[in-house]
């Protein structure tokens, strides 16, 4: 029989669960409720075999807000019968710690109970408080599971990084967070059921849209929108309450539809008219929309050669910088590294000489298929023949031992002789380029390249 605490404990649980907030009520009570993360729910996935086993191994979870780190962790704990203990690292030190663990040792030898112990922002811990963890996590006495936003190879220590195993969560697909709304407005002993609410299907793909995969904000922004309905006396939730909810205006941008093109290519031809204000203003148009930040990446780092190459070689640098920070930090933070790139790309000298080159090549390819390679560029292979020496075909120079490092003999296949792939132009850092290649083809004796661009047809189209 229960005792009267227990009693007690229950009821004030009820009165907390009816006051809670729509995301806290919704969050799942089993690995079924769970909406998303496939890689580690899936069907003889590593993550969902250990917890259906009750086999525990400590884990850090690592992946954005809203993902179900802290839900995962709890349902650790409930499905092989652990007691969950919960600390957060902004909040709490090492002597908290110590008392997890000290109470852990004390339940695991008394009636071999395990402990599941989530520590939030784990990344926040200090050394000292981190390696405060290490001995209970060695000896099993808690199952460690850590959350965190950062990537844990940067802010958790190595020592127990390498006893833990680590999962990375990734943001809910936009068709994962409408089925949790949908789920919401359905459930009548937790979610909004006994409302009678619905959602308009425009603002429920808008909410799901704006909210970028985090599954708490969708559900919180719901409740508020389902309130701001419910005052004007309505049963259905609109485009305009969802707005209200989130206190800003949704950008109407529909990520698989025209204006996902429309609004990418408005970008790159801001970037490309050097105008570094329409590029800033695209970008954010993107980002507010819930645009996927690595597809925006992606699209720099082809900019920064097919548009500004040669004028600029360091724009590739900074555009493959923006997007590894990308993969490092997240959004929001990454706004900064990704606004950063798209003011250099905007601002840099801007030449398509590499586009054009590659088209002159391909071209060129495709007109001699049967090209062979001269003579004395072939490899041997490490065979000797009679005409080598030291190892080195007949007839080829080394243009390191030449005046300037040049000497002239043919690289080009026969039938190609004197023709002309790559044409600079004179902007930026590739004008001392065309300086370079001017003299070096006078001593060369090859025609003269021309800085005239090649009307040809691109390889990439414009977009």
């Amino acid at each position: 029989m229960p005792s009267e605490p227990d009693l007690f404990s229950a009821g004030r649980e009820r009165r907390r669960r009816r006051v809670a907030p729509l995301a806290d009520r919704m969050r799942p009570r089993s690995l079924p409720e769970v909406v998303g993360q496939p890689d580690l729910l899936g069907k003889g996935a590593a993550f969902r075999a250990m917890v259906e086993s009750g086999r525990l191994v400590s884990v850090l979870l690592f992946g954005p807000p809203g993902t179900g780190k802290t839900t995962l962790a709890r349902l650790m704990a409930s499905e092989s019968d652990a007691v969950f203990e919960q600390l957060t690292a902004s909040a709490h030190g090492v002597r908290d710690v110590r008392r997890v663990l000290e109470g852990a040792e004390r339940r695991l030898g008394e009636d071999g109970r395990r402990t599941v112990l989530f520590l939030d922002e784990i990344h926040r811990f200090n050394k000292a408080q981190q390696d405060a963890l290490l001995p209970g996590v060695e000896n099993g006495t808690v199952i460690l599971v850590g959350a965190t936003t950062e990537n844990p190879f940067f802010e958790v220590n190595s020592p127990l990084i390498s006893r833990c195993t680590l999962f990375r969560l990734v943001p809910l697909s936009a068709a994962e967070v409408v089925e949790l709304l949908e789920r919401a407005l359905a459930d009548r002993e937790r979610g909004l059921g006994t409302a009678g609410m619905a959602i308009d299907p425009a603002a429920a793909e808008a909410l799901a849209g704006r909210a970028g995969g985090d599954a708490r904000l969708s559900l919180n922004v719901l409740e508020l929108a389902a309130i701001v309905a419910g005052g004007a006396g309505r049963t259905t939730i609109t485009y305009h309450d969802v707005e209200e909810a989130l206190q800003r205006r949704i950008i109407r941008y529909d990520k698989k539809g025209d204006q996902h093109y429309d609004v990418i290519s408005a970008f790159i031809k801001s970037m490309r008219g050097s105008d570094p204000d329409a590029a800033l203003y695209w970008l954010h148009t993107m980002l507010s929309a819930g645009e996927d930040p690595e597809f925006v990446a992606r699209r720099m780092v082809i900019f920064a050669s097919e548009d500004v190459g040669m004028a600029d070689p360091d724009a590739l640098v900074q555009a493959v910088a923006a997007a590894h920070a990308l993969a490092m930090v997240g959004l929001p933070e990454a706004a900064y590294n990704l606004s950063q790139a798209a003011i250099y790309l905007a601002t840099a000298p801007k030449s398509d000489s590499v586009k054009r080159s590659m088209g002159a090549t391909r071209r060129a390819v495709e007109e001699t298929p049967a090209a062979t390679v001269p003579a004395h560029l072939r490899s041997t292979g490490g065979r000797l023949v009679s005409s080598q020496v030291d190892g080195t075909p007949a007839g080829y120079l080394d243009p390191h031992r030449g005046a300037g490092h040049l000497v002239p003999q043919p690289y080009l296949p026969e039938q190609m002789e004197g023709r002309i792939l790559y044409r600079p132009t004179r902007q930026g850092r590739e004008a001392g380029v065309a300086e370079r290649l001017e003299e070096w083809d006078r001593v060369m004796g090859r025609p003269r390249r021309s800085t005239n661009p090649d009307q040809g047809q691109p390889v990439v189209g414009d977009q």
